[in-house]
């Protein structure tokens, strides 16, 4: 991790205390990325809304052979990563609040395997791959049918 402070101010006027944090370690960027993502389209409405999404993910990447570095970039699957999209700025959410922890927490434990308190993997969307929320219908949805609802999510195989 690399520090790179801000330009200073016109004379007379304090240095706003503010520094860019650069990561080289992609795993921790993808980790970071998704969890942003994950708050952004759930709001962490709740658990079970962030873990779905989570569980969505990462059954995204294992049925497609995409990496998570790439999935986490898809403006197709994720709305929020849309400049257009409402939820857009929720991407910027500040890393230290606690509904953002918890997206982070549930996104790293899913990562590792461990998506469940009992070490076990369970999968809250039954393999689904996309997913939209309740008050849209996408094109794409109108052909399928929902495998999993979660807190005003659906999921889609």
């Amino acid at each position: 991790m690399q520090a790179i402070p801000q330009q200073t101010p016109a004379a007379g006027r304090r240095p706003p205390q503010l520094t860019v944090i650069t990561n080289d370690d992609d795993a921790k960027i993808a980790l970071y990325r998704m969890a942003r993502i994950v708050y952004a389209e759930t709001r962490a409405q709740s658990l079970r809304s962030v873990e779905a999404l989570a569980a969505m993910t990462v059954n995204l990447c294992e049925k497609t052979g995409r990496t998570l570095q790439d999935v986490v970039k898809d403006e197709s699957v994720f709305e929020s990563l849309s400049k257009n999209s409402a939820r857009h700025k929720d991407l910027l959410v500040d890393s230290s609040r606690a509904d953002f922890q918890m997206c982070l927490r549930v996104v790293r434990r899913t990562l590792s395997g461990r998506r469940g308190a009992d070490g076990r993997s369970p999968d809250l969307v039954c393999g689904a791959t996309c997913f939209h929320r309740e008050e849209n219908l996408p094109e794409w949805a109108a052909a399928k049918g929902y495998i999993a609802q979660v807190d005003g999510l659906l999921f889609y195989a």
